[in-house]
C-alpha cells in the first residue's frame, strides 16, 4: 500500500493543502457545505503549531485573517455564498492593503440562503467583482480532490508573490466528493519574505520594477507600517484627496495582476489538437465534460476540452489560441451562464459560443453536453 495515497473529501484536501503551504492561522464560522474545513482546521492546526479561532461571523473571520497576515502568519478562512457576501468589505480591505490571504469558497446555490446542501457555480463573478471599487484578485477552481490539494497550495503561493487575496472557488460537489488524494513527499512553497530594504529606508507600498512590492513586513519587526484602508502613498499614509496618487494606487492594484496574466494562466487541455468543437469548463462540471469529450470522440465528433484551473485573471490569449480552428465552443456551467459571457467577449466573432447552464443544483450529465456538441 502506498502510504501517500488516502481517500479523503475535497474539503479535507483543501485543509491538507493549506497546511502543506504553511498556513498556520484559520478564522472562520461554520457554514454548509464548507463546515468540514473549519472542523479539520480546528483538529489539525494545533499539531502544526498553528491557531484556530471560531469567529462570531464571517465579517470577523476575514478581518482576523487580515490581522494574522500582518502579524506574520500565513492565514485563510473558508465559507460559502452567504458568508462570502459578508466578507466582501474585508476582501476589499485586503486588496487595498495588499494583504496575502486565502479565502476558500465552497459554492452552494443562491441567492440569499438559497440551497444550503446543493452545489452551484454562482459566485464566479462575485469572486472577481464582489467588493466595491477597482481591484484585481486571483481565483482558482479545483475539479477534483487532488486539485483541491494542489490548487490550495498554489493559492497560498500566489497570495505571497502578488500580495493579494486569493480565492479557491470550490463547490459542494468537489468539497464532498471522496476519492484518492496522492500526497507528495514535499511541495513547492513560496516563503513569507521580509523586505529587502532596511527599516529606516522601507516604503511599504513602493512598487518594484516587476510591478510588485518588496517583501512583507510584520508588526514588531521595526518597520514603520500603517495598514490603512484609505488610498495611500508609498509610505502608507492617507492620500485619499490626492488625485494623482489615488489613480496610481488603483492602477497598481489592477496592473500587478493583469500585467502577469500569462504567468497566471493555468489550463488543462484534452484532445484539443484537432478539435472542431471545444468544451470550456471549470470546477465540478469538468468531471462530466471529460467524459462527454471521450464519448463524443467514440461517436466520431472531434471534440476537445479546455479546463480553466485559474478563472481570474481570465486566460484571454490562451483561449483565443486554442479556439482558432474550432467552429463552436460550448460552455457548461452550474449558473445562468456567467463565464460563457467571458468566453464570448474573448472570442467575439471568431467562433460560435453556446452557453449550457444548469440550475437548481443539477450537475450536467455527459449526455447533456454531447447533445450540444453534435448539434
Amino acid at each position: 500500500m502506498n502510504k501517500n495515497i488516502e481517500i479523503v473529501q475535497g474539503n479535507e484536501a483543501c485543509v491538507r493543502g493549506a497546511l502543506a503551504a504553511g498556513c498556520r492561522f484559520f478564522a472562520g464560522y461554520p457554514i454548509t457545505p464548507a463546515t468540514e474545513i473549519a472542523e479539520l482546521m480546528a483538529l489539525m492546526l494545533p499539531d502544526h503549531d498553528g491557531a484556530f479561532v471560531q469567529m462570531e461571523d464571517e465579517l470577523g473571520s476575514i478581518n482576523a485573517v487580515v490581522g494574522a497576515a500582518w502579524g506574520g502568519m500565513k492565514a485563510c478562512t473558508a465559507t460559502t455564498g452567504p458568508g462570502f457576501s459578508l466578507m466582501q468589505e474585508g476582501i476589499g480591505y485586503a486588496a487595498m492593503t495588499e494583504t496575502p490571504c486565502v479565502i476558500i469558497n465552497v459554492q452552494r446555490g443562491g441567492p440569499a440562503t438559497g440551497q444550503p446542501t446543493m452545489s452551484s457555480q454562482q459566485d464566479v463573478m462575485q469572486a472577481k467583482y464582489g467588493s466595491h471599487g477597482d481591484y484585481e484578485i486571483i481565483a482558482l477552481c479545483p475539479s477534483s480532490v487532488q486539485e483541491g490539494f494542489e490548487l490550495t497550495v498554489k493559492a497560498f503561493n500566489l497570495a505571497e508573490r502578488f500580495r493579494v487575496p486569493v480565492v479557491v472557488l470550490s463547490d459542494e460537489i468537489v468539497g464532498h466528493t471522496r476519492e484518492k488524494l496522492r500526497i507528495p513527499e514535499s511541495v513547492e512553497v513560496t516563503p513569507r519574505t521580509a523586505p529587502m530594504a532596511p527599516p529606516q529606508e522601507y516604503q511599504m507600498y513602493k512598487v518594484g520594477p516587476d510591478g510588485l512590492l518588496d517583501g512583507m513586513p510584520q508588526v514588531g519587526q521595526g518597520y514603520n507600517i500603517l495598514v490603512e484602508s484609505q488610498a495611500h502613498g508609498e509610505d502608507g499614509n492617507r492620500k485619499g484627496n490626492d488625485i494623482v496618487t489615488c489613480a496610481r494606487v488603483i492602477e497598481h492594484l489592477c496592473a500587478k495582476i493583469t500585467d502577469h496574466a500569462q504567468e497566471l494562466t493555468d489550463i488543462v487541455t484534452l484532445d484539443c489538437e484537432d478539435a472542431e468543437v471545444l468544451v470550456v469548463a471549470y470546477g465540478s462540471v469538468v468531471r462530466s465534460a471529460k467524459h462527454a469529450v471521450r464519448l463524443a470522440r467514440e461517436q466520431g465528433i472531434k471534440a476537445g476540452l479546455v479546463q480553466l484551473r485559474i478563472l481570474w485573471p481570465f486566460p484571454d490569449e490562451a483561449l483565443s489560441r486554442l479556439a482558432a480552428s474550432a467552429s463552436k465552443v460550448v460552455v457548461p456551467e452550474m449558473n445562468i451562464g456567467k463565464i460563457s459571457r467571458e468566453v464570448q467577449r474573448v472570442l467575439g466573432g471568431q467562433v460560435k459560443v453556446v452557453s449550457l447552464p444548469a440550475l437548481g443544483g443539477e450537475l450536467h450529465t455527459p449526455q447533456k453536453i454531447i447533445s450540444e456538441l453534435g448539434s
